[in-house]
């Protein structure tokens, strides 16, 4: 599913598993990646190059990414998981399904949303996305 016109974003905090507390408004201003996902999910796992990439490229920029663990997955394979993949984005475990609640009732992995810097829900979709045409939405709101 692709959203065709900017909605807001819920205004919901995140903890990090390296226990840093983001609010998702206080990152307004910035251009904002959020996928959740899961560690026995091979499609997110094989994404993680592409995040990594972006969040290579962008960063400095002012890009944000924040994956958000599924609530079924183990914060101890999170953890170990991101250790593994050397992932440099935060990570946030959703143990209460708040988060997938907050953002739609999110329950299929990969689902990634990408919010322009006004705090609005540009673009979403299902899936592996597209990594050339996930730059050029970036590049377009920076």
């Amino acid at each position: 599913m692709v959203q065709s016109r900017p909605g807001p974003a819920p205004g919901v905090s995140f903890k990090t598993i390296g226990n840093k507390t983001i609010a998702l408004k206080d990152l307004q201003g910035k251009v904002v990646l959020l996928t959740f996902w899961a560690s026995n999910c091979p499609s997110c796992l094989k994404e993680i190059a592409d995040f990594k990439s972006l969040y290579q490229d962008y960063h400095q920029e002012g890009l944000e990414i924040i994956a958000i663990a599924m609530y079924y997955d183990r914060p101890n394979i999170v953890v170990d998981t991101s250790k593994a993949y050397q992932i440099p984005y935060d990570i946030v475990l959703d143990l209460d399904m708040n988060l997938a609640t907050a953002f739609g009732d999110v329950s299929l992995t990969p689902t990634t949303f990408l919010l322009n810097p006004k705090g609005e829900i540009v673009f979403q979709t299902t899936g592996t996305f597209d990594l050339k045409a996930m730059q050029k939405r970036i590049e377009s709101m920076q």
